[in-house]
């Protein structure tokens, strides 16, 4: 058994750890509940999990030799869920609901051990009550889930520092493997808590226990490193953070840093900055590095960071109550417990707006539900129905049935068939034949202003509907259009919604 840093933490007293875990976990379990449907509607990658998730355990190996490895356990668990109760929206977004109590209890715990109850309160509900935190709350992606398990690994870590012991390092490496499984950048925050252990001044068995876990977490993810090093073609879309994005990286590391010079009251053996300050901002600067070779920066990659950052945040906003709470008059009038809730009070005031949003279709990317009903709209039987580009076809493969009678010009073998996402589709030449073939064709493709792919298939697609198609209607929905074309010059009737 290792060395503890710098004796044992001033101890806590049963009831007041159990309402740090509770009272945050039960705010987070309300907010993630609320509204979890979202008008009954699903945005693009959520439509991927559902339909993956909806696939036989061999067609999903198959997929993962192909693409979304990164994805697989995720989707594995997500299969056998559906294949336990089959809810809809709601088995699709449950999962990451009670991932996420079980996050914001952990930090509550965490914040409670570092600081006191007061501060474990504050740091749960700032977690839970984060408008990032609350957007993938109710999200069928894995990123909640890894949230959870990170947030377990830095509760198990601080616990390590202070009365460390083999059961404790296993269990801490089990939930850091289990999180980079689930997504392989939750294994920035090993080098994290790296920072934390030394800047912790850990006794050297202490700092050797780690380094084994951290080197046992490497070598565990390895086989799926090696597995999705072919893939990295999926990520080619992103292209670094937008000026809005910057804008708010910027704000939380002044935020978190002003933070962390605040002084915490109390003496403990690990300090708050020690712990939270490298969580909050170093994987996200490592994948704004990343930049220098490949854009690699989305902020769900790096969710996890807000665990960092609510410690931050909620032992500040504690400790600053509580020594406003001790001035002058305040002192009797103001109790620190009531002065917590009423600043807890004005913060989810102030969030009303964003949470409401958050319950929104609008507050996604898109919402293939809306594609699917227009789709049904302009469309009659027998229509062509062409994606462009081709991995929008993901807006179908959620609702299939807002499509029968449909002719998908360009799929040559469809997704589960093909071991892919989206599918196969026909060379140029054939896309262009079979779309001639046809009198209407109900087009789906991104908003304006997005760019073109110009592989032959897409250029193919854009050269007929220019060149033999008149465009009869264009609609805009949330993150797309769907387009009805027409040969000749008069457009056949549209079915009215």
């Amino acid at each position: 058994m290792s060395a503890p840093v710098g004796g044992q933490p001033a101890p806590a007293d049963r009831s007041g750890r159990v309402h740090s875990f509770l009272a945050p976990a039960a705010l987070a379990l309300v907010l993630g509940l609320w509204g979890i449907t979202r008008q009954g509607t699903m945005w693009r990658d959520e439509s991927v999990t559902y339909q993956v998730a909806h696939r036989s355990l061999p067609e999903i190996w198959a997929l993962l030799q192909n693409a979304d490895a990164v994805h697989g356990l995720y989707y594995v668990l997500m299969h056998g869920l559906f294949a336990l109760w089959d809810g809809g929206l709601v088995t699709l977004r449950l999962p990451s609901v009670l991932a996420v109590a079980v996050a914001a209890g952990l930090v509550g715990l965490t914040g409670c051990r570092l600081a006191g109850r007061r501060a474990g309160l504050s740091s749960g509900a700032v977690f839970a009550l984060t408008p990032e935190v609350q957007m993938y709350a109710q999200e069928g992606r894995s990123y909640a889930l890894v949230c959870a398990l990170v947030a377990l690994g830095t509760y198990l870590l601080l616990r390590c520092l202070t009365e460390p012991s083999r059961r404790l390092w296993i269990l801490y490496w089990l939930s850091l493997l289990a999180a980079s499984w689930l997504h392989e950048f939750a294994v920035l925050a090993l080098p994290a808590h790296g920072i934390t252990v030394l800047a912790s001044r850990a006794d050297r068995p202490v700092r050797r226990a780690w380094a084994v876990a951290a080197a046992a977490v490497a070598a565990g993810l390895v086989p799926l490193v090696l597995l999705s090093a072919g893939q990295s073609g999926q990520v080619s879309w992103i292209s670094g953070p937008k000026p809005r994005e910057w804008l708010e990286i910027t704000g939380v590391a002044l935020v978190a840093a002003l933070c962390a010079r605040y002084p915490v009251p109390g003496r403990r053996p690990v300090l708050v900055p020690r712990l939270a300050l490298p969580l909050t901002v170093l994987p996200t600067a490592v994948l704004l590095l990343s930049a220098l070779h490949e854009p690699l920066y989305v902020d769900r990659y790096v969710l996890f960071t807000d665990i960092g950052f609510a410690l931050l945040v909620g032992t500040s906003i504690s400790a600053l109550v509580t020594a406003v709470s001790h001035r002058g008059p305040l002192r009797a009038r103001l109790p620190r417990t009531a002065a917590l809730a009423a600043t807890a009070l004005a913060v989810v005031l102030a969030l009303t707006p964003v949470t409401l949003q958050m319950r929104n279709p609008d507050s996604r990317k898109d919402d293939v539900t809306a594609v699917a009903e227009e789709v049904r709209r302009v469309s009659a039987p027998g229509d062509g129905v062409v994606f462009a580009p081709s991995r929008r076809r993901e807006w179908r493969l959620s609702y299939p049935e807002e499509y029968d009678g449909l002719v998908d010009l360009a799929l040559r073998t469809a997704p589960q068939a093909s071991a892919s996402l989206q599918g196969v589709e026909f060379p140029a030449t054939e896309i262009r034949t079979r779309m001639l073939s046809m009198d209407r064709i109900v087009v789906l493709s991104d908003p304006p202003g997005q760019p073109e792919d110009t592989v032959p298939q897409e250029a193919v697609k854009r050269d007929v509907l220019r060149s033999h198609f008149h465009e009869c209607s264009r609609t805009r929905v949330k993150g797309a259009q769907v387009t009805l074309y027409a040969r000749g010059r008069s457009c056949p009737p549209v079915r009215a919604g």
